[in-house]
């Protein structure tokens, strides 16, 4: 396959954090790079040598965007079939479309773990309340009724604790296509982001620890710390993943440790991970440095961490009272700020990020914590 060399045009379908810091790392290596969204000044957008805003289903306009880039890659993966077709049908896409035919939908996605016998939480299929009144007899309380897509940070969820609840949890979802999960009485819970070039090389990340707060990735420290056992199995899980799918680019796949010691597989991310913004200053090459990699086919760099790390969110609740004390938060000189350029800070909304690094992860933890308490006034 021909290697897109520097001096090329990339095209971001999605525009925000997550192209943002591609596009960083894609004009830092001297590409440029084209981003396509419904929105205007967006993450991306702002590092972006040019924005276009128009909706995914303008098939036209996603018709000459295609036109102008050499290669197309993603920033999330909720982008229409028909979207991806047509930017596939002028140059090449990756990951592929196919890629995102699974990953997008919870039932295709589940079925597929499923099918490659990789270990992943009992399920049922839920399509009517006669499903789900029969998969919460099967699996019992409490249960997890999830939608079948645009599920993120806990949204398209409920927990089931008891029968009685079921028809209320259908309502709510909006009586739409779900799955039924056992509940996971988790340790931990785990991600490992890896990337895949065009020719099958795989080089990964190590595990990474994922602390949430109200469904919202909060905390990540890496590596994990887990028994080599499990990085082990980690690890071939995803290359299991990456090879069947045949993915081009960055993955990442989420897990429960379970407190016997169990891996299980909780969902993947066809693109860079929430939970691997820290190789941006932890390690040789970033998770986004890779995905740039291997859509251009060039050859994966080394995934090499210089030290433990933690990395925190910066939510928009931090905006509550004003703006955030920035000053304070640099004055900890071991710790690196990202904000993405987001025009308006909202409860929840991922607004930044801080990394820092020590001696051990638990190290890295407190200090970047205590910086971001600092941003309070």
């Amino acid at each position: 396959m021909k290697p897109i060399l520097p001096g090329a045009t990339i095209g971001v379908l999605g525009s925000g954090q997550l192209g943002r810091m591609f596009a960083l790392a894609a004009r830092r290596m001297g590409y440029r790079v084209h981003t396509l969204s419904p929105d205007s000044e967006t993450p991306t957008g702002q590092v972006s040598d040019i924005e276009i805003t128009a909706p995914y289903e303008d098939l036209d306009a996603v018709r000459e965007f295609a036109r102008n880039v050499d290669v197309v890659t993603f920033e999330f993966e909720n982008v229409p079939a028909d979207t991806v077709d047509v930017a596939a049908g002028t140059v090449p896409v990756r990951p592929a479309g196919a890629v995102l035919h699974v990953t997008q939908q919870r039932i295709r996605e589940k079925t597929f773990l499923q099918r490659l016998g990789l270990p992943l939480p009992r399920f049922r299929i839920v399509r009517s309340l006669n499903d789900l009144l029969l998969a919460v007899a099967e699996t019992g309380c409490p249960s997890v009724l999830k939608t079948a897509g645009f599920g993120y940070d806990g949204k398209g969820q409920v927990v089931i604790h008891s029968a009685d609840q079921a028809a209320a949890a259908w309502e709510r979802l909006g009586r739409q296509d779900c799955v039924l999960e056992e509940f996971v009485d988790f340790e931990r819970e785990l991600s490992l982001v890896a990337a895949r070039g065009v020719d099958g090389a795989f080089a990964h990340y190590d595990l990474v620890e994922n602390r949430h707060r109200a469904h919202i990735l909060d905390l990540s420290l890496a590596p994990a710390g887990v028994p080599q056992g499990i990085q082990a199995e980690a690890v071939e899980i995803a290359r299991t993943v990456f090879d069947q799918l045949q993915v081009v680019g960055v993955l990442c796949v989420e897990f429960f440790l379970t407190r016997d010691g169990r891996l299980l597989v909780n969902e993947l991310a066809p693109r860079p991970h929430n939970s691997g913004h820290y190789t941006l200053d932890a390690c040789v090459s970033s998770q986004f440095e890779q995905q740039l990699r291997a859509v251009c086919c060039l050859p994966l760099a080394s995934t090499r961490q210089w030290q433990p790390a933690a990395m925190a969110n910066l939510l928009g609740d931090l905006w509550v009272n004003g703006e955030p004390d920035w000053l304070a938060a640099c004055s900890h000189p071991g710790v690196k700020l990202h904000l993405y350029g987001k025009l308006e800070a909202r409860a929840g909304r991922k607004m930044g990020h801080l990394t820092a690094l020590d001696g051990t992860a638990e190290g890295a933890l407190q200090s970047v914590v205590k910086a971001r308490d600092s941003l309070l006034r």
